[in-house]
């Protein structure tokens, strides 16, 4: 099921945004906040389908999110994930 009022369940909603808007090693620090989030995917999504340039989103760097965008220009990400999910529920969806 899709949570759409992720935002309030983020494991990070309680954290300072400056740091999950880092660069180089201090990006996989901010990516281990969202390594148990239970609303990893939709803020993935979110995004994604944005095309948010910066910061640390659903446990992706900018630079992994880009590259996930160069191969699927045209994807709904949310449909992309949602349905990764209803066919896996029991599997953490990685991309």
């Amino acid at each position: 099921m899709w949570n759409q009022e992720w935002a309030a369940q983020a494991a990070c909603r309680g954290q300072h945004p400056d740091k999950l808007f880092v660069r180089g090693a201090e990006q996989n620090k901010a990516k281990q906040v969202c390594g148990g989030c239970p609303v990893r995917t939709e803020c993935l999504a979110e995004a994604l389908d944005n095309q948010i340039e910066w910061g640390v989103w659903g446990g992706m760097t900018e630079r992994e999110r880009r590259a996930l965008l160069r191969r699927r220009p045209n994807a709904s990400w949310r449909a992309v994930l949602e349905a990764a999910r209803e066919q896996h529920p029991d599997v953490v969806v990685r991309v």
